[in-house]
């Protein structure tokens, strides 16, 4: 990773890296290191780097809820706002801990595109009726019920150079420099 006019720049390595750990987060950085055929140092100092700049967020174990036994329901709520509301709609759903994601989007209006879990359909409906529809700026909400996951994933880091070339491409859109 390289620092080029305040634009982070992460090389083939530091994706290689993120790849490993989103493989397996808890592996050690001499694995990492072996794997990659590089120093587990090398691997160390680009990691702690990373989590300096907040590539790397955090750490978390994912969770399958079925298996822990956890019974709940997720619904997808499309909300619809007033334009001029919407950043603090968004904002005010992300405090809610029902609310897993929220998005904006475009189409042919402005919308509010959030993620929600709840034990069951009442606190779900208690949840839109009472939090979320009297929020100034909600216009109507739009709720799908999630009846079956097909995948659930994170964007995956792979050392590709199609993928190199497209990040470096998206920087150079974004009007930084290229990495």
């Amino acid at each position: 990773m390289k620092l080029k006019n305040n634009a982070l720049a992460l090389d083939a390595t530091d994706l290689r890296i993120l790849e490993a750990l989103q493989e397996d987060a808890r592996q050690t950085y001499t694995a990492i290191g072996e794997r990659l055929g590089i120093a587990h140092s090398t691997v160390y100092d680009r990691i702690k780097r990373m989590e300096h700049y907040g590539i790397i967020k955090k750490y978390t174990a994912v969770i399958d809820g079925e298996k822990a036994g956890v019974k709940n329901i997720t619904a997808v709520m499309t909300v619809y706002t007033d334009p001029k509301e919407s950043e603090r709609v968004a904002e005010k759903l992300c405090e809610a801990p029902q609310v897993l994601e929220v998005y904006t989007s475009l189409s042919e209006e402005l919308l509010i595109i959030a993620k929600v879990v709840a034990e069951n359909q009442e606190s779900l409906h208690a949840f839109i009726a009472n939090s979320v529809a009297p929020t100034p700026g909600v216009l109507r909400i739009r709720t799908s019920m999630i009846t079956k996951k097909f995948k659930e994933t994170q964007f995956p880091m792979i050392d590709n150079s199609k993928k190199l070339t497209f990040i470096r491409k998206t920087y150079n859109k974004m009007g930084e420099n290229t990495p």
